[in-house]
């Protein structure tokens, strides 16, 4: 059956879909701050069913609701779930924001502006009116679609495991994915990613005593800040290389397939266009080429998000800390485990004199994954994506939500349609108009291939 009566249908109902979108970008919803979040749930379950489609509340206990639905198709049929989150980053710094604010929903020369714009309330009203064309077009759907749209994602998702694991059967799918993100820098289509690179967020805290103290007495003071320095300089040298004992024991090793979806990648993928995007001559240690995209795609990272300390403000003030924060975020490949990476954080600062800093691991982390492109899903969506697209779209082999994959294995994909330099987690979010009505039809394809397998 032809999608030419979707797409179409898609196109005739734009004002709608944008209308919409701004609706849901003008509610805040930040679930690091706790603002919004149960009035930006009602919200999206009540679009839901303005549009036809099934949508209930589930209160978690310690968090905000899970908004899901499940939608049969007439026939017997494959079913995928489509997930997505309703939850935003902080938009500070405000004062860094044009068009109206973060959460102004402005369309400015043909752009949408506000928090969440990107990542990720286009994605949940990409799969919502995809559905919602078929049912004005066809009547039915072409799979059965259960809608999981959570509110935690951007802090990872800490009550959506249990809520998972009590609830097995109903998250239960022949296929998942998410569209979230933006298409590959310098190309005009979607990468899909095979796979998940778990987020392993920690707080490493060094403490002096029990109050700061007058510089004057730094030669006798502890000094937290420089021994939280000196303990994270143990954890990365200069080449990007985490020190940590065993810390790639088991990692995922590379087959020919995965060598191909590089050199095919590395081929595709303007990286100038990248650099110029993050207005920077080189990446870090000179890499280009197939070694850059083999870097981002597969190599354990340990960034530090921030580190907080002592006195910043204006002027001077002569004291020594008596505590320091740093924040981190380990990037966990395939096979490392994050209650295995925990442990080996720990015992490395041990062995380096620095078992008197605490580490407080957020929770959330849930073990990274891989499956294979010749998945049904995985297929689906690069037929997909080369329908909408008009050309096959960049394959990765790794990054979605480990959170449900744990307690409920199901082939999952993560994809994106948004512009380049939409600015996620970022002031002046954006998503492009024109991307937007694409997303809805590539997550509209999406069903239809996959229903085809």
């Amino acid at each position: 059956m032809s999608m030419q009566a979707v797409y179409d249908w898609i196109d005739a109902h734009a004002d709608e879909c944008i209308a919409d979108l701004q609706t849901l970008v003008r509610q805040p919803s930040i679930s690091a701050q706790n603002v919004g979040l149960e009035e930006c749930a009602a919200l999206v379950r009540d679009m839901m069913h303005r549009d036809g489609l099934p949508a209930d509340l589930h209160p978690l206990p310690d968090g905000p609701p899970v908004v899901f639905g499940h939608l049969q198709a007439k026939r017997p049929a494959k079913t995928i779930l489509c997930y997505s989150h309703y939850d935003v980053q902080p938009p500070e710094p405000i004062e860094a924001w044009t068009h109206g604010g973060p959460w102004s929903g402005a369309v400015v020369d043909g752009f949408l502006y506000g928090r969440g714009a990107t990542d990720n309330k286009s994605g949940v009203l990409a799969f919502n009116k995809a559905a919602k064309a078929f049912l004005a077009v066809r009547g039915e759907v072409p799979v059965n679609l259960k809608f999981l749209i959570e509110g935690e994602e951007e802090i990872g998702s800490p009550n959506l495991g249990p809520w998972a694991e009590r609830n097995k059967a109903m998250l239960e799918a022949d296929g998942m994915h998410c569209l979230d993100g933006s298409v590959e820098a310098g190309t005009d289509v979607p990468d899909v990613s095979l796979g998940l690179k778990s987020v392993l967020f920690v707080e490493l805290i060094a403490r002096g005593a029990n109050a700061d103290i007058h510089s004057l007495n730094f030669p006798l003071a502890p000094a937290p800040v420089w021994e939280l320095v000196w303990a994270l300089s143990t954890i990365l040298d200069r080449n990007r290389r985490i020190l940590i004992e065993d810390w790639d024991e088991g990692i995922w090793q590379l087959d020919a397939e995965d060598e191909r979806q590089l050199v095919e990648k590395a081929g595709r993928v303007d990286l100038d266009a990248m650099r110029e995007e993050w207005g920077i001559d080189s990446f870090a240690l000179g890499r280009d080429g197939i070694d850059a995209i083999r870097a981002r795609t597969y190599e354990p990272t340990a960034n530090i998000q921030g580190i907080i300390a002592g006195y910043t403000g204006p002027g001077t003030k002569t004291i020594v800390p008596n505590e320091a924060r740093a924040r981190l975020d380990f990037r966990l490949i395939p096979n490392i485990q994050p209650d295995r990476a925990i442990a080996r954080l720990k015992a490395h600062l041990e062995k380096h004199g620095f078992g008197h800093i605490e580490v407080r691991a957020f929770d959330g982390a849930e073990p990274p994954y891989k499956i294979s492109v010749r998945e049904d899903i995985s297929q689906a969506i690069i037929a997909a994506a080369t329908e909408v697209y008009g050309e096959l779209p960049v394959v990765n082999g790794v990054s979605a939500e480990g959170a449900i994959l744990r307690h409920v294995w199901i082939p999952c994909v993560l994809t994106g349609f948004a512009n380049t330099g939409a600015n996620l987690h970022a002031p002046d979010e954006n998503i492009e108009i024109a991307r937007y009505i694409s997303g809805i039809k590539y997550a509209a394809a999406i069903m239809e291939h996959f229903g085809r397998r």
